[in-house]
């Protein structure tokens, strides 16, 4: 029975290595130290989030719907998720993120707005995510908008 493989140590959490890897169809063996891969690095949580954006085909959009959360929240947890990877710039600014997630549960942005507002507010907020905007143009936007469309 084959089972994943674990990145960290159940007794010190230290990281593990891979010594010894084996083809099962010709019987080779090679002995070293091997890395466990990049995924290793992953919880549940983000390979469940990793699973869903494939499944989405990276669609931000798709993945709010699947997922039942705020769009702050899906960009917030993908650039997390890339961060953990070591994809990412260790100093991407995901305060801009938090900061219209906030003002979005301030306004309960979302919660019943109109078709259009919607569709506005998600565009704000693909701006910002592309960084085309700053977090204070975005938040003004949405103020613009009317908290309930």
């Amino acid at each position: 029975m084959v089972h994943d493989v674990v990145a960290t140590c159940p007794v010190c959490s230290g990281e593990l290595t891979i010594t010894r890897l084996h083809c099962r169809s010709c019987g080779t063996a090679l002995e070293g130290e091997f890395g466990p891969g990049r995924f290793s690095r992953l919880d549940r949580d983000q390979l469940g989030l990793l699973e869903s954006f494939l499944r989405s085909r990276g669609n931000l959009k798709e993945l709010e719907r699947e997922l039942g959360i705020s769009y702050p929240t899906v960009r917030a947890r993908v650039e997390a998720l890339v961060r953990a990877l070591g994809l990412g710039d260790a100093s991407t600014d995901a305060d801009d993120l938090d900061d219209v997630e906030a003002f979005d549960a301030r306004t309960g942005a979302g919660d019943d707005a109109s078709p259009d507002a919607a569709e506005q507010r998600r565009d704000i907020l693909e701006r910002l995510a592309r960084r085309e905007l700053s977090a204070d143009e975005a938040a003004e936007a949405l103020r613009s908008i009317g908290g309930r469309g």
